[in-house]
């Protein structure tokens, strides 16, 4: 199986956001020397939780500090850019990084209303045209000329580089049909609601025609996963995550805690409830385990690398859940 990596540059309780941003370029590194396939950074905006606000700079610098892992976007957030803008961006890594580098986008704004109508300088978003905008980029990426009239009296530089790898995000399966008449890559984010299924690989690979970006299908699954020597431990460290996303549920966003407030959390009975319904969405068990885990979704669902998002409060133990995958899967 592949193994591929997720960030979003976690702001854990008593850390602060540069160090987030270091701590990606040491993920890299060391997933890079495992040999990982790929790193993408995620795009979030008005949060102190993740520092990860301007993947595609991220990218330039994780590309330029590693060797052979692909480095990309998982993934830039389309409403907010224009094609043009896009095109430039990832030709411009590619220059710098051929083959290496994957477009991957999104058509989540990655922020609330306040942020997304400040990224458009307070005009209103245009969110229904965002399999198009993808497209226009794609044939601007590739040296073409666009049919839309805004861009076909123009060109993205630099020209003639390594096209970049390019994938359209997703976590419903509204994506996966247009993924494939697109020719690109499906990445689809089961840790969002755990509603993978086969039906919706199946409809991306029937629907899939060779492009100049992707000859044959590629799917990738993003999970998030804690996991550690012992399932004691794991539960241990993925108590802080499992909270937060209790209290997300409820309307309420902050810091992940440290294991230790985590597990003195004054929890009710329907909470507990609550955070076991997650754990369709949060992978927790020793590495053993959720290698097995992962194994047999892969044969059940048809994927072809799973996408791992890992966030212990501490980064030597963050570090420890992609060494761990790698002995049992790589």
């Amino acid at each position: 199986m592949r193994l591929s990596v997720l960030d979003q540059a976690p702001v854990t309780k008593g850390n602060n956001a540069v160090g987030a941003l270091k701590k990606a370029e040491e993920l890299a590194i060391l997933t890079d020397e495992l040999g990982y396939r790929r790193m993408w950074m995620a795009e979030h905006h008005g949060t102190d939780t993740f520092a990860s606000s301007a993947p595609e700079v991220t990218a330039a610098h994780l590309a330029a500090r590693t060797k052979q892992i692909h480095i990309g976007t998982g993934g830039t957030m389309m409403m907010h850019y224009s094609p043009l803008k896009l095109a430039e961006v990832f030709k411009t890594l590619s220059a710098f990084s051929p083959g290496r580098i994957d477009f991957g986008v999104g058509r989540a704004p990655g922020g609330d209303n306040d942020s997304i109508y400040a990224l458009s300088e307070g005009r209103p978003p245009m969110v229904n045209n965002m399999y198009e905008k993808f497209d226009i980029a794609l044939q601007l990426i590739n040296d073409e000329v666009p049919d839309n009239r805004l861009y076909n009296k123009t060109i993205a530089t630099p020209s003639h580089v390594v096209l970049p790898e390019a994938w359209l995000l997703g976590s419903s399966g509204n994506s996966a049909i247009q993924a494939g008449r697109m020719g690109v890559g499906y990445s689809f984010a089961q840790f969002f609601n755990g509603q993978l299924s086969e039906s919706i690989l199946e409809a991306y690979k029937k629907n899939f025609q060779p492009s100049a970006f992707m000859e044959k299908p590629e799917i990738n699954v993003s999970y998030m996963v804690t996991t550690a020597e012992t399932t004691e431990e794991a539960e241990f460290e993925a108590a802080p995550q499992d909270i937060w996303r209790l209290l997300f549920m409820k309307g309420k966003v902050g810091q992940v805690l440290t294991p230790e407030e985590a597990r003195d959390y004054p929890l009710t009975e329907m909470d507990r409830m609550m955070i076991q319904d997650s754990r369709k969405i949060h992978l927790v068990g020793s590495a053993k385990e959720i290698a097995a885990r992962l194994q047999q979704e892969q044969q059940q669902y048809g994927f072809d690398e799973a996408m791992i998002c890992s966030i212990p409060h501490s980064q030597e133990k963050r570090l420890n859940v992609y060494r761990l995958l790698a002995q049992e899967l790589l």
